[in-house]
């Protein structure tokens, strides 16, 4: 779906912060069947998930170039020393549940804004190549805490490339939105539901909607990001929509539906490019492109003028206003890729 090409991280050391998650173990098993890095390290403070993800690696022809640290994003002396020789990071280590957020706001400060903080100074002492951090719809015209912690990591990630002075560390954010199948997300709820004989599904709203994407779609989009990037760019992919609605109608078309209300801190749509953005949105055929602000807009276009345009100044790119929605048979063949 996202032109890429893995062949970026041949020879070099990858780290992934939360690479125990949803992405990063797909991640890690992506560039290690695509690629040819020299080390691959999933840094994260679950040794038992490290366990356990090690022991699905084991078999794995390439799993002496896997390497597991143990650590929190919270604690910049041990990001320190994990950076060390590393030339790119993802960062997808986050607190991310909506409501957990509403209910416990300093441990999201902690891990999602003085976690990114810490990132970047990790990178920065390290001479780390490129950072590329994940974000999330909710980020933008955030009304939630853990969108507004997001917020806040993605401007800590954007201005981290006025520090680098004379060094060649970049940072880059990429935005996306709900990952099919992942932990926590709607798709893997209406399953288990399913599969244990209910007799209604629960919405939250029916007006409800959100983009979709896979977890191999983000990963090829996180990719080509690295690739194209100069510094200071938010990447926003994109992707279809689909009411929730649809979503259980396809998965159970006989099963009536029980609106529940919307949770604390829920949205009724999501938006990735919110029309204040606009002005500094350029759009290429894949994806959209917010500019850092710190920088000339006239001298950043010049990066991507043959392949890039303006948006209208009026422009907002939301799950409800969005061009592509995903009929049936789109939607089925994403939960079979899940």
């Amino acid at each position: 779906m996202f032109s890429h090409n893995p062949k970026i991280f041949d020879s070099s050391t990858v780290l992934i912060t939360g690479g125990t998650g949803s992405f990063g173990g797909k991640f890690a098993r992506y560039i290690l069947e695509n690629a040819n890095p020299k080390k691959v390290i999933i840094f994260s403070r679950d040794e038992f998930k490290q366990y356990e993800m090690e022991q699905r690696f084991l078999d794995h022809p390439s799993f002496s170039k896997l390497r597991f640290f143990l650590g929190d994003v919270r604690d910049r002396d041990r990001l320190n020393m994990a950076f060390r020789e590393v030339d790119y990071v993802v960062h997808a280590a986050a607190l991310k549940q909506v409501v957990a957020a509403e209910y416990n706001p300093f441990e999201f400060i902690k891990t999602n804004v003085i976690g990114a903080e810490n990132i970047v100074n990790a990178a920065l002492a390290n001479g780390v190549k490129k950072v590329v951090a994940l974000s999330t719809d909710k980020a933008a015209n955030p009304i939630n805490f853990y969108g507004t912690s997001k917020l806040a990591s993605d401007k800590i990630f954007v201005a981290a490339n006025s520090l680098s002075g004379n060094q060649d560390t970049t940072f880059s954010v990429v935005r996306y939105g709900n990952v099919m199948g992942s932990r926590g997300s709607v798709l893997p709820l209406f399953q288990r539901l399913i599969s244990e004989g209910v007799k209604e599904l629960p919405i939250t709203d029916d007006r409800m909607t959100r983009f979709w994407i896979t977890l191999t779609q983000g990963i090829e989009f996180v990719i080509s990001s690295f690739e194209m990037m100069h510094g200071g760019e938010l990447f926003v992919p994109k992707i279809p929509s689909m009411k929730v609605t649809d979503l259980a109608k396809v998965l159970a078309p006989d099963l009536p539906h029980k609106i529940i209300g919307i949770r604390p801190g829920e949205k009724i749509h999501e938006t990735m490019v919110t029309a204040d953005d606009a002005r500094l949105t350029l759009e290429m055929d894949d994806r959209f492109i917010i500019m850092p602000v710190y920088k000339s807009k006239s001298d950043f276009c010049q990066n991507y003028k043959d392949v890039a345009k303006y948006v209208p100044e009026d422009f907002s790119y939301s799950s409800d206003n969005n061009t592509w929605w995903l009929n049936e048979a789109e939607l089925l063949e994403m939960i079979e890729e899940v």
